[in-house]
């Protein structure tokens, strides 16, 4: 019988142990009855999703996880979210991942990153923004540069390739710190795009950030299809534009759910039948992730991080492994792609803890947490994705 495979990404779910939790982390406080059931029969361990050297994302995360060494492929995070949009890159061309953020410059200088989210404003919102932005200062006849609305407060500019070379901080990086603005050969223009979007986000009232904020550029990568790489229909969904982009770019199937966002208030049911769904019908593997756990390390709310760990194992694991037995056999590998810890509010670059389970047979089993894996030798994340096929 055909074995139905699931990769589970709770996104930056791992993280630190807090004095505020009597030392344990969010993952050892949840309540998660399903993935400790899960993990007692399972192997656990811990996976170097992020290579060494390498910056702390999503994007190199994520790529890890679906099987890609990131040192070969990854060229950048904005040209990943540029293919999730259907923007086809030139040669001479890079792609910006334009925040909305808020800077606050009340007390001088260059100002404090507020929010690198820009309050989250609504999807339609910020398009009317970032529509007003490019007309004004891109895509007039001549214009160098041209900006391409996405999903709240994450977005794309297009610019010509001697853009890229400047050196751009993430500002989630950034969160309630001093904004480190662009350096290098071109950062005066990246600083004259950016401090020009101030006056024209000044116009919009229902919005709380006040200028773009460009990071991330790079070239178009390109990646082997999914299916050519492994053998194997996969699919996915997610409501974050960069994982989205991973899966353009490598051929899978792309589920869309109404009430995914992204958010705390993400449809988690939704996501959990899309993959049983696409499993029962015309896919071997499907790709669930979910940004909730992310998005609240960044926000530095734990109480936020743990519900939406709870609610991944009490909307998602249970009825996924329900469903999944009524098709037959199934493996499922669950991991982050990267820890957020809240008290920190950024990513980090530390191995994360990986669960590996088999409907039909039982490994050594485990506890699923960063204390439980911390004495583990890390595997080479894009190696999971392997293991996870290997039957």
């Amino acid at each position: 019988m055909v074995v139905k495979y699931v990769l589970c990404v709770p996104d930056g779910c791992a993280d630190l142990p807090s004095d505020q939790l009597e030392g344990r982390t969010p993952l050892e406080v949840a309540d998660m009855p399903v993935l400790s059931a899960l993990a007692a029969r399972g192997t656990v361990g811990r996976a170097a999703v992020i290579p060494e050297g390498m910056p702390p994302g999503s994007d190199v995360g994520n790529l890890s996880l679906l099987g890609f060494d990131p040192k070969v492929h990854h060229t950048g995070r904005a040209p990943i979210e540029a293919a999730a949009l259907g923007i086809k890159l030139d040669p001479d061309q890079v792609a910006f991942r334009c925040n909305l953020s808020t800077v606050d410059r009340s007390g001088g200088g260059d100002g404090m990153m507020a929010d690198f989210a820009g309050g989250h404003p609504t999807t339609e919102v910020a398009a009317m923004a970032i529509e007003a932005i490019d007309a004004e200062i891109g895509s007039g006849a001549g214009a160098e540069i041209r900006f391409y609305p996405g999903v709240q407060y994450r977005h794309i500019m297009v610019a010509p390739k001697s853009w890229a070379d400047a050196e751009c901080v993430p500002p989630h990086d950034l969160s309630d710190q001093p904004a480190i603005l662009p350096t290098g050969p071109s950062a005066e223009k990246l600083l004259a795009v950016m401090e020009a979007s101030r006056e024209i986000l000044s116009r919009f009232d229902d919005l709380a950030a006040n200028q773009v904020w460009l990071w991330g550029q790079g070239p178009q990568p390109h990646l082997p299809s999914f299916e050519s790489q492994y053998g194997i229909r996969a699919g996915m969904v997610t409501a974050v534009d960069l994982v989205r982009g991973l899966g353009v770019m490598t051929d899978m199937k792309i589920v869309d759910v109404a009430g995914a966002t992204g958010w705390y208030d993400t449809d988690y049911e939704g996501k959990r039948d899309a993959a049983l769904e696409s499993l029962a019908d015309d896919c071997d593997l499907f790709v669930v992730h979910v940004e909730a756990t992310d998005e609240a390390g960044h926000a530095g709310s734990v109480e936020e991080k743990i519900k939406a760990l709870e609610n991944w194992d009490r909307r998602i694991l249970a009825g996924l492994v329900e469903g999944l037995g009524k098709i037959g056999p199934w493996r499922l590998l669950l991991s982050p792609d990267h820890a957020t810890p809240w008290e920190l509010k950024t990513h980090t670059p530390e191995a994360v803890p990986f669960l590996l389970v088999d409907s039909d047979v039982d490994g050594p089993g485990g506890v699923y947490s960063e204390k439980a894996t911390a004495s583990s030798t890390p595997v080479p994340g894009h190696e999971l994705m392997g293991r996870l096929l290997a039957r």
